[in-house]
Order: C-alpha cells, then structure tokens, then sequence
C-alpha cells in the first residue's frame, strides 16, 4: 500500500513526480514507467498520478517537454555568456547541445517511446520550430544570410547534431570531435551560399 502523501501544491507534486519519473527511465529505460510504477516510486496512490498525466503518453509527452525546456535553457544561458563573435557563439552553441545531450540520456528514451504518436509528432515540430528559432536569432547577426535561409540552414544544422549525437552516445565518437565537427558546420552554415552554376542549355 501507497505511503500517504506529503502534502505539496498541486505544481510541486507535479514537479516531484516528474523527477521520479526521470529516475525510473534512468534506471528501467521508457518501458520500465508507467503510471503505476511511477505512483510506487513516488509513494503516492495511483488516483494521484492518473490525476497529473491522465495516459502512459501524458506522462511521457509531460516528461519530453520537461526535458525539452530544460535543454533550450541550458542553451540560452550559455548564450547569454558567450563571447560576440560567429565561430564563438557556434563553439558554445555546440556545446551546451552535447553537453545536454550526454547528461540527459533519458531524452532519447522518452522520443523513442513516443515514435508514432499522431500528438507527439505536433509537439516536436512545435518544439523544433522553437528551438530553431532560438539558434537562428543568436546567429543572425554574424550571417549575412536573410532569415528565411538562415533559418532552413539551422534546420539542416540540428538534423546534423543529431546525428553526431547518436555517434557520440554509442561511443563512436568523443565530446571533443563532436563539439568541433558541429561547430563546424555552424560556421560554414553562416556563410554566403556559392553563385548558381548556370545549367548547361
């Protein structure tokens, strides 16, 4: 039987079980949480946590979203102290994104649990519109490039960080190779596209 609960605010009680919850994927992975095995963790009853996320998926799309925040403020701040030149702001750029994507291995977890779901994929375009969006406003004034360009470029950039984690998660790459290819590649994104090469008639 479930301990009776400490008495919180319905927002910290909120808070406290999506901290349980990120401790369960840590340990177990995605399949491993459910409501039920988050109100054990938490020792609060099942009504409590049904209450806070409704579905499996609520709680999972509550958790993305969570981790989600956390890495869009992870960047922020590192912008917020980055030194004001292009290739700087890239390094820290790159950084802080590796930084987060090592120290929340849980984000991929929860993603993949999440593959297929109609809302989710909203809510990840929503998240990467958001994201995107952050990048591109701490590039633009190092690009000539115009915001509809520079924007798709940052697009293609974050694609590629994916991809680069997914490297550096299976070992297949170190933090320092990973930081400096994305860096990289943000550099280059922020140059001048080459004249068009006339077709041949």
């Amino acid at each position: 039987m479930a301990a009776s609960p400490t008495r919180l605010s319905k927002q910290e009680r909120r808070e406290q079980l999506l901290e349980t919850a990120l401790a369960v994927v840590r340990v177990q992975g995605a399949d491993g949480l459910t409501l039920p095995t988050l109100a054990e963790a938490a020792e609060v009853s099942r009504p409590i946590v049904y209450d806070h996320f409704g579905t499996r998926n609520g709680l999972l799309t509550a958790l993305h979203r969570r981790l989600d925040e956390q890495h869009r403020a992870a960047l922020t701040r590192a912008l917020g102290e980055a030194p004001p030149t292009g290739p700087e702001v890239a390094h820290v750029m790159s950084a802080a994104y590796f930084a987060c994507a090592t120290a929340m291995p849980e984000f991929n977890a929860v993603t993949a649990a999440l593959k297929g779901n109609p809302e989710m994929e909203v809510i990840q375009r929503e998240m990467l519109d958001d994201y995107t969006d952050l990048m591109a406003t701490a590039l633009a004034p190092h690009s000539a490039l115009g915001v509809r360009a520079l924007r798709l470029r940052c697009v293609g950039v974050l694609g590629a960080a994916d991809a680069i984690a997914a490297e550096l998660n299976h070992g297949r790459t170190t933090l320092d190779d990973a930081v400096t290819a994305l860096t990289d590649l943000i550099v280059s994104a922020l140059s001048q596209p080459l004249p068009q090469v006339s077709q041949a008639r």
